[in-house]
């Protein structure tokens, strides 16, 4: 019953995740029970035909592991653009004096950007 239920939910989040540019064998699928703890942070004894994951990275190893935990300590840090100028959201709207007003949640990108080779700011 559950198993069934786990194939259906995995074969139409796969259709999904390869409809937006992913690939669905790079992603580990999971069964768990968030009520009971099952498969969150040791493997449950109530989903005995669940035999763990396996993933193929980039690097075209294969990873696997049995629990939500296994699969978070899986996931790639993202790599940081150094070489680009910097960008901060503003979360909100602020006054100054009268002088200017900043609007909400707009992404500024800074024309500026730091030299590494003697820390100056170039522009």
């Amino acid at each position: 019953m559950f198993q069934c239920r786990y194939n259906e939910i995995k074969k139409e989040v796969s259709a999904y995740i390869k409809e937006i540019g992913y690939n669905p064998d790079s992603v580990p699928f999971v069964p768990i029970s968030g009520w009971h703890g099952d498969n969150l942070l040791d493997g449950s004894p109530k989903m005995t035909w669940f035999k763990g994951w396996k993933v193929t990275k980039a690097d075209e190893k294969e990873y696997g592991g049995m629990t939500v935990m296994d699969a978070l300590d899986n996931i790639d840090p993202p790599k940081r653009p150094t070489d680009k100028p910097l960008q901060l959201p503003l979360q909100d709207v602020y006054k100054i004096g009268g002088i200017f007003t900043t609007s909400e949640k707009f992404f500024c990108a800074s024309p500026y950007s730091l030299d590494s080779k003697n820390d100056q700011l170039s522009g």
